[in-house]
């Protein structure tokens, strides 16, 4: 298991050493290339092992986001904004309660009104404890009255504290009729249970462990990102897929 593990940080090794790049190596060459990185550069050690951990973290979004693109990307209880017919997709998973998610918001709604073309995808993600389990079922429920993506976008919007009463309060400001909104909460229990459920293993399977995160093509982009950063991951991610 250790030989396994080591290899390749040895192969990284090697390849960033000047030797490389002259005849074959022995395995003393090699042994003397280690030993001598070691003692004079072990930084390059971390790097090395960084770089493979970034590897296969990578291919490991790769592989879950091919195997369960039809969840992550075209699941019907995951509401849908921007432009539906988007040639595009950017799924984000998030928390109300979340201050990172409440910077990114602003990013993101410029980025899919000055785009015009990206296809968003909300994953209801609470992890912040009841009060964000109660406003993603609660945003959820908001669905059957079409007034999810408003309700959604105050609730993001929303400053303090945020308890069933504010949750309610913010439901009134946006034209919801609160009655309908928990009966709904209550008769669609099972349904938004499979939907919150369903995110969070997708989230597991992602090595998602908090908010906000995006999945972008075969990426997972975590944190507050920029807008010329998301941009920028939009615009190379479409190019690739032009390409294909």
């Amino acid at each position: 298991m250790r030989l396994k593990f080591w290899f390749p940080v040895i192969v990284l090794l090697i390849a960033a050493t000047p030797a490389a790049a002259a005849e074959p190596l022995t395995e003393d060459d090699v042994a003397d290339i280690v030993e001598r990185t070691l003692r004079d550069k072990p930084e390059l050690v971390l790097e090395a092992i960084e770089e493979l951990q970034r590897r296969d973290i990578a291919a490991t979004e790769r592989r879950v986001i091919a195997e369960r693109a039809a969840e992550i990307f075209d699941d019907p209880a995951a509401p849908v904004g921007g432009n539906p017919q988007g040639d595009i997709a950017l799924v984000e998973f998030f928390d109300y309660r979340c201050g990172y998610c409440k910077r990114v918001h602003p990013v993101i709604e410029k980025l899919l009104a000055e785009d015009g073309n990206i296809r968003f995808v909300y994953k209801e993600f609470p992890i912040l404890g009841p009060d964000s389990d109660y406003a993603a079922r609660a945003a959820l429920a908001s669905r059957p009255q079409g007034k999810y993506q408003a309700f959604s976008d105050a609730l993001m919007s929303a400053r303090g504290n945020l308890d069933q009463a504010r949750v309610h309060a913010i439901a009134a400001e946006v034209g919801l009729d609160l009655a309908e909104l928990k009966q709904t909460m209550t008769a669609q229990r099972t349904e938004i249970d499979k939907a919150i459920a369903l995110n969070h293993d997708l989230a597991r399977d992602l090595a998602i462990n908090g908010t906000p995160a995006f999945v972008l093509g075969e990426t997972v982009v975590r944190g507050a990102v920029d807008y010329d950063t998301i941009k920028r991951l939009v615009a190379e991610t479409r190019a690739k897929q032009q390409r294909q």
